[in-house]
C-alpha cells in the first residue's frame, strides 16, 4: 500500500511539474516576468531567489507550481503577463499541455525500447514481440461474460486449459462448444482468476452463441533505440485521438443521463496505479503516459480556471479588440474553480464508495 502511495504521488507529481515546467520555460523565454517556481506546494520548506526568481521546495511534495508576473491582472510592469501580446500569453498557457504530451510521447518511446503493451494490429515488420496475450477491449451489456464477472481489460490465458496463439483461435474454440460450459482463466487486474462461462445468443448482435466480448491480440512491443522515439511520438498522437473521442463519448452520454460510471478521482486513479505496478514497468509507463495525456485534454478544455478557460478569454478579447475586464475574468475562474473543486469531491466520494466501502 505504502509502495503504491509512493509511486502514486510521484506520477502525479511528475505530471504536474512537467507541466508547470513548460508554463515556466516559455515564459521566461518570451521574456514574461516571473516571481517563483516551486517544487512541491506550499507551506514553503525554503527558497533561493536568483535573478529575481525565488525557486522554493514546498512541503506538499506533489508536482509544482509557477507564479507568473501580472497573471492575475495586477501588474502594470512592461514585463507583466497581463501586458503581453495575445501570442505570447497564448504560448505561456498551452505550453503546458504541450509538455504533458511531449511528457507521454518520452514515456512510450522508453516503453518501446524495453517493451511497451500494444495491439498487435499493424505492428511493423522491424517490432520485437513477446509476451503475447488475448485482451477483452470490450462486454456486451448483460452478455454471458459480464454476468461472470469478466471485466474490462483482462487477458484471457487459457480455455479449457488450452492455450492459444492468437483470438481468432480462442473465438473458434469458443464457437466449436457453444452449447458448453467454458473455464475461462484470466489474468484480471493482476491477478489470475478462473470463471465458468457458457456461450448465449444475444439478441439483435448475433445468433450465434458467444461470450459477449470483443477481443484484440496484445504484446510487449519494442524497438531498436533510434526508432523507439520515432514510435513513441506515433503512439502518442493515436493515444491523443483516442482519449478525445473517448470524452467525447462520456460528454454524450451525459445528457442521456448516463457515462458517469466509469470517471475516477484520485482514489480510483491509485488504485488503477496499484495493477499497473502488479503487471510491471512497462505497464506503468503506458499508465504514465494514459494519465499525462488525460489531464492535458482535461486542462485544454475550455471552462474556467482551466488553461483552456483562460485561452478561451484569450480569443475573446482577440475579437473584441480590447482587453477583457480583469475584475469579471478573476470572477469567473474563481467561481470555475469553485465548481471543479465539488466535482473533486463528488468523485472522491463516490470513488470511496466503489473502491473502498463495496467490498
Amino acid at each position: 500500500m505504502i509502495l503504491t502511495l509512493v509511486i502514486f504521488f510521484l506520477i502525479l507529481g511528475v505530471i504536474v511539474f512537467v507541466h508547470e515546467l513548460g508554463h515556466f520555460y516559455t515564459a521566461r523565454k518570451l521574456g514574461i516576468g516571473v516571481e517563483e517556481f516551486g517544487f512541491g506546494f506550499p507551506p514553503r520548506i525554503f527558497g533561493i531567489k536568483k535573478n529575481g526568481i525565488m525557486y522554493s521546495v514546498n512541503l506538499i511534495p506533489i508536482g509544482g507550481f509557477v507564479k507568473i508576473k501580472g497573471e492575475s491582472g495586477e501588474s502594470n510592469d512592461p514585463d507583466s503577463f497581463i501586458n503581453q501580446p495575445i501570442w505570447k500569453r497564448a504560448i505561456v498557457l498551452f505550453a503546458g499541455v504541450f509538455m504533458n504530451f511531449v511528457l507521454a510521447c518520452v514515456a512510450l518511446g522508453i516503453g518501446f525500447v524495453i517493451g511497451i503493451p500494444t495491439s498487435l494490429d499493424g505492428v511493423s515488420a522491424d517490432a520485437k514481440i513477446r509476451d503475447k496475450k488475448i485482451q477483452i477491449i470490450e462486454i456486451y451489456p448483460g452478455s454471458s461474460a459480464e454476468k461472470a464477472g469478466v471485466k474490462l481489460g483482462d487477458y484471457i490465458i487459457s480455455l479449457d486449459g488450452n492455450n492459444f496463439d492468437n483470438s481468432k483461435n480462442a473465438i473458434d474454440y469458443i464457437q466449436n462448444n457453444q452449447d458448453n460450459d467454458i473455464e475461462v482463466l484470466l489474468i484480471s487486474e493482476g491477478n489470475n482468476k478462473t470463471v465458468n462461462i457458457k456461450p448465449e445468443s444475444i439478441d439483435g448482435v448475433t445468433d450465434s452463441k458467444v461470450f459477449g466480448v470483443s477481443l484484440v491480440d496484445v504484446g510487449l512491443v519494442s524497438y531498436p533505440i533510434h526508432k523507439a522515439l520515432f514510435y513513441g511520438f506515433k503512439a502518442g498522437i493515436n493515444l491523443t485521438i483516442v482519449i478525445v473521442q473517448a470524452f467525447y463519448n462520456f460528454i454524450a452520454e451525459l445528457f442521456h443521463g448516463g457515462g458517469t460510471e466509469n470517471v475516477s478521482g484520485p482514489i480510483g486513479v491509485a488504485v488503477f496505479t496499484k495493477h499497473a505496478i502488479a503487471m510491471g514497468f512497462e505497464y506503468l509507463l503506458n499508465f504514465t503516459a494514459l494519465l499525462s495525456i488525460n489531464l492535458a485534454i482535461i486542462n485544454i478544455f475550455p471552462f474556467p480556471a482551466l488553461d483552456g478557460g483562460r485561452l478561451l478569454f484569450l480569443l475573446i478579447e482577440k475579437i473584441r479588440r480590447k482587453p477583457n475586464n480583469q475584475k469579471i475574468e478573476a470572477i469567473v475562474h474563481n467561481i470555475g474553480f469553485g465548481l471543479l473543486m465539488l466535482l473533486m469531491v463528488l468523485v472522491t466520494y463516490k470513488d470511496v464508495l466503489k473502491y473502498i466501502f463495496h467490498k
